[in-house]
């Protein structure tokens, strides 16, 4: 499985972005999809998660009512809507996957895409 972001850029204190994930390779053995963050200096933490079978979505509490995590089945695709984001959000945003659901650690990473916010 490879995964490849896009849709990063610099955006205005306010503004908005949509993220893109494009999944390559055994689609149909992916459980779950998450979006990541790392800021400069910083951990990566995640921020949106969704389970490719029920569409069950979960977000971390700072992001909540504001991003949106979606998948295109279809065409392999998993998006991340940000909507009013703030200079604290800059940072690359990474793309994950996994064929366990409850794992822990994740098992597919794409390269991420630059997020600024200025």
């Amino acid at each position: 499985v490879q995964l490849v972001e896009s849709g990063g850029g610099s955006v205005q204190a306010g503004g908005s972005l949509r993220l893109s994930c494009a999944v390559s390779g055994d689609f149909k053995s992916i459980t779950r999809m998450g979006w990541f963050r790392q800021a400069p200096g910083q951990e990566r933490k995640e921020v949106a998660r969704i389970y490719t079978e029920s569409g069950g979505e979960w977000y971390a509490e700072t992001v909540k009512g504001r991003f949106t995590i979606s998948q295109d089945n279809a065409k392999n695709m998993v998006y991340l809507q940000m909507n009013s984001l703030s200079p604290e959000e800059t940072g690359m945003y990474y793309c994950a996957a996994d064929p366990r659901p409850y794992a822990g650690a994740w098992m597919y990473w794409g390269r991420g895409t630059q997020v600024t916010v200025s």
